[in-house]
């Protein structure tokens, strides 16, 4: 590569779960700190970074589309623009993206974009780097003070994964469990809530797992970490999100009974509904055990909504074991879900089961099961008209004087009047559409000032 000029604006596009966002707002920062500056909406950027997700099928072949666009497009307009591959591809695919794409200056993995900007100095040398370190947690005490949020921000609290499910990367691109320090977390909440968080989701690839120490040195968990941001001034409300169902201890249920501030919602993955299945996914978990978990969630918060993760098709999945997954799925009716088609993750060991599952088997199965879920989804909404409640105002509408938030069961309201982005507001529920409910705006409940 040619040495070039320091790029003074950036794109970082994040693709893939919540967890990917708050690494691709805390990339955002550290170039912010290097004096490089968002670029204008609709310009290109002289820096794009790419921070994947290994997740999905393809997911690959998919970034090296983008690195294409990108490259062509630069050409195009006269200048390529540095580009950065970051997130669990990254980590995944290594020195092999930069064999592939000549265009790619850095690859750096979800553990090490701590060191994006020293890779940016090497790269405006003419030098590609390519750096998939997984040092344990290091990159947190290298990365900025929270200086610009959301009013529903995200808090890493927690990453890599111990399970092994047999379908799923996430041990080989984020690496074993790790918990960051009780006192980091705190002092991150505050600093965002400083900025104007009014919304807090702890986030972990099994954020249920996080442990530490408080500031007395006692042992403490998820519950414990949501009980003492609870009390911090300012932050009206918190979640928590993914979590397994091994690591659902009493405290954490009572909690949501016992903390005001921590909304009645729960993203618990089942996965599927057939005990064979799970065991051959590696879930720890049956299907009887799992609901009745959801039955101790319910008895300390009555109107806990649900929301859960699917895979069908997985390999030896027979019609019998999917209508398993369709019967858990009419007992629990999730408020929300996500669902998605088996597909063979390379270095799992699912990716060289036996008997998998045919495309056109799995497009029915997901078909069923979604409509399933959207009957749900909708009926779950329509019985929510009629309640008042706070809502989180997040952005304006498509329409002069239209605000769209989230209510306490992450339901999307919109609304018109007078009203801010980060207010919470009064609001009752009026009508529900499959997605999405109107609000008839009662009164602010907490100006954004």
């Amino acid at each position: 590569m040619k040495p070039t000029t320091t790029p003074k604006t950036y794109r970082v596009k994040s693709f893939g779960c919540q967890m990917n966002v708050y690494d691709g707002e805390r990339m955002a920062e550290m170039l912010g700190e290097q004096g490089i500056v968002p670029a204008p909406e609709g310009e290109d950027a002289d820096l794009v970074v790419l921070n994947t997700c290994h997740i999905r099928e393809k997911a690959a072949e998919k970034v090296y589309s983008d690195i294409g666009r990108l490259t062509k497009a630069g050409r195009e307009a006269g200048k390529e623009p540095l580009i950065a591959v970051a997130g669990c591809v990254a980590q995944a695919e290594g020195e092999e993206i930069m064999k592939r794409s000549p265009a790619v200056s850095m690859v750096v993995g979800p553990q090490a974009y701590h060191r994006l900007p020293e890779m940016l100095d090497k790269a405006v040398k003419g030098e590609r780097a390519t750096d998939t370190d997984m040092p344990a947690i290091a990159k947190f005490a290298a990365l900025p003070e929270r200086r610009r949020t959301n009013p529903a921000s995200f808090l890493t609290v927690q990453e890599g994964c111990d399970k092994f499910c047999t379908y799923c990367v996430v041990p080989y691109t984020r690496g074993a469990e790790i918990s960051r320090p009780y006192a980091d977390l705190v002092l991150e909440a505050k600093k965002l809530v400083d900025a104007g968080a009014k919304e807090i989701t702890l986030l972990g690839q099994n954020v249920s797992a996080w442990g530490g120490e408080d500031e007395k040195g006692h042992s403490v968990g998820l519950a414990g970490l949501i009980r003492d941001l609870a009390k911090v001034d300012g932050l009206a409300r918190i979640r928590y999100t993914t979590s397994h169902p091994a690591d659902m201890d009493d405290d954490l249920i009572a909690a949501h009974g016992e903390v005001d501030k921590l909304m009645p919602f729960l993203h618990l993955p089942v996965q599927a509904g057939s005990d064979r299945v799970l065991k051959a996914m590696n879930r720890s978990h049956t299907a009887e055990s799992y609901l009745k978990l959801l039955e101790r969630f319910r008895a300390a918060r009555p109107d806990l909504a649900l929301s859960g993760d699917f895979i069908v098709g997985f390999p030896g999945e027979t019609d019998a074991e999917f209508e398993e997954t369709l019967a858990l799925v009419d007992e629990v009716k999730y408020a929300q879900a996500f669902s998605f088609k088996y597909s063979p993750r390379p270095g799992t060991p699912a990716a060289t089961m036996e008997r998998q599952v045919a495309k056109e088997v799995m497009d029915d199965r997901l078909q069923r099961l979604q409509a399933a879920l959207n009957r749900d989804q909708l009926a779950f909404n329509e019985a929510s008209v009629g309640r008042t409640c706070e809502v989180l105002v997040e952005r304006k509408g498509k329409h002069a004087g239209q605000w769209l938030g989230k209510s306490p069961w992450l339901q999307s309201v919109w609304f018109e009047g007078d009203a801010a982005i980060g207010d919470l507001v009064q609001a009752e529920l009026v009508e529900a559409g499959p997605n999405s409910l109107a609000g008839r705006l009662l009164e602010p409940a907490l100006s954004a000032a």
